[in-house]
């Protein structure tokens, strides 16, 4: 984008810089209207050539036709002005860029700047086009159409003024569109649009790939043989005679894509008002087929009428199985193409959000620098030094407070990422574990097999094995004094273990009981709105205990309902389960964070 040189802003004409000021300060519904003061100022201009320039040059630089370029993507029918404004703002746009020699940066403007502003002009056309066609009452259809006229005028100026545009016009899928209606007067209109492409830049056709002007000879050739209409045939004969004038090599392309082109013409439109041109190009197709006559062509025609059989053949073979194939054929291709215009259009508003993002920031940097300024005017010149040190400081202090909030977020995203990893983990091994104790406990036991009996042998063998055994370890005889005495001791170790373990389950139950207030506290200071917004409503839940219980209590409940309530393709994963058991991860959240008030006697 533009930007005025700090060394001609003097010499800038005042009306220029008062309305770019006011652009500037301006809401965004209201720039069009503002825009419209710039032709006031282009005809004061008409004094001399170089008035005009200097105007058109600061116009520029100031970034008044980038504003009038961005302005014709919006959609006028919501904004002040209408549609009007926007055909004016065009003609606007036009006549700022025709006459204008850029010598600063000159490959954004000719590169970038003019083709964006073909491309929203044409997209401009496009939707007076729709909305002239569902116009309903006369009175609006002759709007439509003059601020259409409008619109095409600018262009037609714009790429006169620069001859390399009228390839870009003509590269445009929205001129094709254009192109592409069954309305005979927008028809027309387009068709005088290239007319005056062929006129100022006859090379065009050959400058162009076949993929842009194939598209369009289709075009042409499709109005000759789909509509009666006069006026159209005669503005297509009119081009189809341009572009076989221009040279032997487009006259070839005609006879060779559209072979019917000539019985066509001298059939259906002969007599129709305009035989003086439907002449001219029907004795250049006439004299291109008869130069190429001879042995050459009719082994060609034979060849045709061979591969024409052949494909006929082919075709009605295929004719049982061309319903299916069709419909599946249509419905890929129909969803291909709405793909890609979706992704075209998601292209589009990203383009046209950056443009809108780029201008807004250029907009705030103009606003900071101007009072920057302001403000060194008004300080004494030994304290520059100081305030320029005091303004480093503090952005330096606001890039750290910016970063160092980045750093944290990223922190907290991840540590949250990682607990709710470990939850489910968690999760997943206590139903993996619930799981297999059922299938155990369902394992059905092994019948009961009964030794097999001693014989005698075995039997003398194991009692003499028993009997050195106790010659071996005699048993240790214990008087009653020392077994009353080992008994006491038993039972003060016993009493002593009982005791200490009560002590142990009152500090584990106030243990749990103080993790859940803290988890309560932790839960309700989340959820907690800010300060600027705290009512006295918000501190009655902090200064009591009862509100948080019954509000936790509340949501418990609702949580335990909620589970009841689910389907039966919810609970597949239960299927191991009690059926009066919820599951531990659906209430942990809320029954793990709720906290008791009171003290519990024991």
């Amino acid at each position: 984008m533009a930007k005025a040189p700090s060394a001609g802003l003097a010499a800038a004409d005042p009306r220029v810089v008062a309305l770019a000021a006011q652009v500037t300060e301006s809401r965004e519904q209201d720039i069009p209207l503002l825009l419209l003061k710039l032709k006031g100022i282009l005809n004061s201009a008409s004094l001399g050539r170089e008035e005009s320039k200097k105007i058109k040059q600061d116009i520029y630089d100031y970034d008044l036709t980038q504003y009038c370029m961005l302005v014709l993507q919006q959609d006028h029918s919501r904004l002040r002005g209408g549609w009007a404004t926007a055909a004016q703002l065009a003609e606007i746009l036009s006549h700022c860029c025709v006459g204008l020699e850029v010598k600063d940066d000159p490959e954004e403007f000719y590169k970038k700047f003019l083709p964006s502003a073909i491309n929203n002009l044409l997209f401009l056309g496009r939707r007076l086009q729709a909305r002239f066609i569902r116009a309903i009452k006369d009175e609006e259809n002759q709007k439509f159409l003059h601020w259409f006229q409008t619109v095409t005028d600018a262009i037609c100026w714009l790429f006169g003024g620069h001859i390399q545009l009228a390839a870009c016009v003509l590269q445009n899928d929205h001129f094709l569109q254009l192109l592409m209606t069954d309305d005979v007067e927008t028809a027309t209109i387009t068709m005088s649009v290239l007319h005056n492409i062929l006129r100022v830049n006859s090379s065009v056709l050959l400058q162009v790939d076949e993929e842009t002007l194939h598209p369009v000879l289709d075009e042409l050739v499709y109005k000759l043989s789909s509509t009666t209409n006069p006026v159209i045939g005669n503005a297509v004969t009119k081009l189809l005679l341009v572009v076989a004038k221009f040279g032997k090599q487009l006259v070839k392309l005609l006879t060779a894509r559209y072979r019917g082109l000539k019985e066509l013409l001298s059939k259906q439109w002969t007599g129709k008002g305009f035989d003086r041109d439907l002449c001219q190009l029907l004795d250049l197709l006439y004299l291109e087929q008869s130069n190429g006559k001879g042995e050459i062509q009719r082994q060609h025609q034979a060849a045709c009428i061979i591969q024409a059989m052949w494909r006929g053949f082919q075709t009605r073979k295929r004719l049982k199985k061309l319903p299916q194939a069709v419909t599946t054929l249509q419905r890929s291709f129909r969803a291909k193409r709405e793909q890609e215009l979706q992704h075209l259009k998601r292209q589009k508003e990203d383009e046209a959000l950056k443009l809108q993002m780029q201008l807004q920031r250029q907009r705030a940097m103009r606003l900071f620098h101007e009072r920057q300024l302001a403000l060194l005017e008004i300080i004494h010149a030994s304290q520059v030094n100081k305030y320029m040190e005091e303004i480093e400081g503090k952005s330096a202090l606001t890039i750290q407070r910016f970063w160092r909030g980045y750093m944290a977020r990223r922190n907290f995203h991840q540590q949250r990422q990682s607990l709710k990893e470990y939850k489910a983990a968690v999760v997943i091994q206590r139903a993996a574990c619930k799981f297999l104790e059922k299938r155990r406990k369902r394992r059905p036991l092994s019948p009961w097999k009964y030794p097999k009996g001693l014989t005698d042998e075995q039997r003398l063998a194991l009692q003499q094995k028993v009997d050195d055994y106790i010659k071996l370890h005699p048993a240790s005889q214990m008087s009653e004094e020392m077994s009353k005495e080992l008994h006491m001791q038993a039972q003060e170790k016993l009493a002593q273990f009982l005791l200490r373990s009560r002590v142990d389950q009152r500090a584990a139950q106030r243990r749990e009981t103080l993790l859940a207030q803290v988890n309560t506290d932790v839960e309700l200071l989340m959820n907690a709105p800010g300060l600027a917004e705290t009512t006295e409503k918000d501190l009655d839940v902090f200064m009591s205990r009862s509100i948080p219980v019954a509000t936790k209590a509340r949501q418990s409940h609702n949580t335990m309902l909620k589970y009841n309530r689910w389907p039966w393709w919810k609970k597949l994963g239960d299927e191991f389960m009690e059926d009066d058991v919820i599951p531990d991860d659906a209430l942990n959240a809320e029954l793990g964070a709720l906290f008791i008030g009171g003290r519990k006697s024991f």
